[in-house]
């Protein structure tokens, strides 16, 4: 298991669930939460500058603003969707960043030569025929052929090679 993975699934799917526990709160009021949220800043400046009675009065407002605005009852049945709407981005999140450990790695570019090389000349070819006929230089073409031999890619039949 890599930990980055399940980390950012773990952390993708929480940030889901949450999101979808907010929207829930709120009703998808967006506006009420903007509302609310300048309603609290007014009565930040006031606490610096206005009186005991109007501080209160801004307060039961805010209060009453939250009330209205938010929904706890709500939320709290829908504890069940949020956290299933996280369970399944976390699933999209672990499925897409693990594709690419599931599927078997890419061919060296010089394998994917040899590759290509063969299939034009057929499926087989010698030493020779891969130096002339590709861009490989004489030290990569022998590289690159033993290990393909090595890795059972290739099988030699006398000087020549045959895609196995």
């Amino acid at each position: 298991m890599n930990v980055q993975r399940i980390a950012l699934t773990f952390i993708a799917g929480c940030s889901a669930a949450l999101i979808a526990y907010g929207a829930a709160f709120v009703r998808g009021d967006l506006g009420g939460v903007f509302a609310y949220l300048r309603a609290r800043g007014a009565l930040k400046r006031l606490r610096e500058s206005g009186t005991e009675a109007q501080v209160a009065e801004a307060q039961r407002q805010l209060h009453a603003l939250g009330l209205q605005v938010g929904d706890p009852a709500l939320a709290a049945t829908l504890i069940p969707l949020a956290l299933l709407l996280g369970a399944g981005v976390a699933f999209l999140v672990w499925r897409s960043f693990g594709r690419r450990l599931d599927t078997a790695p890419r061919l060296d570019v010089q394998e994917r030569m040899v590759y290509r090389f063969a299939h034009r000349k057929g499926g087989r070819f010698t030493l020779d025929d891969l130096r002339v006929g590709s861009p490989l230089t004489d030290e990569q073409a022998q590289t690159v052929t033993a290990r393909m031999l090595d890795l059972g890619r290739l099988v030699r039949e006398g000087d020549a090679f045959r895609l196995a």
